[in-house]
């Protein structure tokens, strides 16, 4: 299975693909979508439209067979937490414009699958996704995030089809389980 990481970003959005193979990964790519080399920056619909074409190319490219997208949560600052919401809108659009399932995780989920401590520092979740991925060296902060959230969600696919095939097992009529809650 192919996975792309997204880590939404208006000014840069990372990206990171990996193949999963059972238990093991594998690095496919990483990069940046930078919008302000290209726009000036009010010009929020051109940056948005950059963020959109941007991921369809690589989701072109690399082919993935599903995606994983950052939750934003809100700032201090309640203008750049909308800004950074429409950038990853606009980066969700294009993964479902494309057909991709798209999964969302929380950073502290991300930091807490990939490092082990969900209050870990930039470089803790570069070091342990170099070390993950077998890189030759130190990822950028944004494309070692995307690349985090792709091995998140190679793990909790994992996990959630391991709950699949459970519940498969128990049958319909089981009694066990209603409503997705046990009595």
């Amino acid at each position: 299975m192919r996975i792309l990481g997204i880590d939404p970003g208006l000014r840069t959005t990372g990206f990171g693909v990996i193949d999963v193979d059972g238990s093991e990964l594998s690095y496919v790519a990483s990069g940046t979508i930078n919008t302000t080399k290209f726009i000036e920056r009010g010009q929020l619909p051109a940056r948005l439209k950059i963020l959109f074409d941007g991921i369809r190319e690589v989701v072109e490219r690399y082919e993935p067979d599903s995606a994983s997208v950052e939750i934003v949560f809100v700032n201090v600052n309640p203008q750049s937490t909308l800004l950074l919401g429409q950038a990853r809108g606009a980066c969700i659009t294009a993964l479902v414009f494309t057909d991709l399932p798209v999964a969302e995780y929380t950073a502290l989920q991300m930091k807490q699958a990939v490092v082990g401590y969900g209050r870990a520092d930039k470089t803790q979740v570069q070091e342990m996704v170099r070390r993950l991925l077998t890189l030759p060296g130190l990822p950028g902060p944004d494309a070692a995030d995307a690349l985090g959230l792709a091995i998140t969600h190679a793990h909790a696919a994992k996990a959630m089809a391991r709950l699949a095939q459970a519940d498969g097992a128990l049958g319909a009529g089981s009694g066990k389980y209603k409503a997705g809650r046990s009595r």
